[in-house]
């Protein structure tokens, strides 16, 4: 399953090569499956990041060592987030990319009104990161997430290696089938950045305006667009 694809595949060659990673790597280390990802991808392959923490970026770095690392400037981070991204591609070996919308804030204020994310978040996130990544990820054959299996019950079934439909590529989750536990002695041994919000009482980090502080004995993501029946940005769903 090693070795650099050779020419362009098409997307049923790539999924068919999903599929068989997804089931091959299932047990597999998450250094294990970043490794197969770039020995298979090399310069097509990307990671994204919330910059929640560079858990996921760390890992790749370590096998792929100037890896792109996707960032998506929403225009409503927080400012501590933005700080994690400059101090991730201050002292980590990635090369980090940042994605913008097609509009900022104040001209898509302007053609939806103010405070779409009120409004109509579903429409607001699509704007703001759907749009962008898709953009953003075309020359990659396969991006990895830092998605996890016990952050929600949406995430519960998430593969190791999947096949994105929405956009006809390899999805590479090397962390799946971590725990907090897992990522929590993975940042304390090897000093990997994290967003300073999670010592702040938040567990998952998005934009400012739908992202709250977590109430004890609430799942990790029940802070984002708390309320709502909303669950997913897009991204993943």
């Amino acid at each position: 399953m090693t070795g650099t694809l050779r020419g362009e595949p098409t997307a049923e060659e790539l999924e068919r090569l999903a599929v068989r990673a997804g089931r091959e790597l299932a047990d597999a280390s998450a250094p294990d499956i970043l490794r197969w990802a770039a020995d298979t991808f090399g310069s097509r392959f990307c990671v994204t990041s919330s910059m929640e923490d560079a858990v996921v970026a760390h890992l790749a770095s370590r096998v792929l060592p100037g890896v792109d690392v996707v960032f998506l400037d929403t225009g409503y981070h927080f400012p501590e987030t933005i700080g994690t991204r400059d101090a991730v591609e201050a002292v980590m070996d990635v090369h980090v990319i940042t994605l913008t919308p097609r509009q900022t804030v104040a001209e898509q204020d302007a053609a939806y009104g103010p405070k779409l994310h009120d409004r109509d978040p579903d429409l607001c996130c699509r704007l703001r990161k759907v749009e962008p990544l898709e953009g953003g990820l075309t020359s990659y054959l396969a991006w990895a997430t830092g998605l996890r299996r016990d952050e929600s019950p949406t995430r519960a079934n998430t593969p190791v290696v999947g096949w994105d439909e929405k956009r006809h590529k390899i999805k590479v989750s090397p962390i799946a089938f971590w725990t907090q536990d897992d990522v929590d002695a993975y940042v304390a041994e090897h000093g990997v950045l994290t967003n300073p919000l999670l010592m702040d009482g938040y567990t998952s980090v998005g934009c400012a305006p739908c992202t709250r502080r977590v109430l004890e004995g609430e799942e990790a993501r029940a802070g984002r667009w708390a309320g709502r029946g909303k669950t997913e940005c897009g991204l993943h769903n």
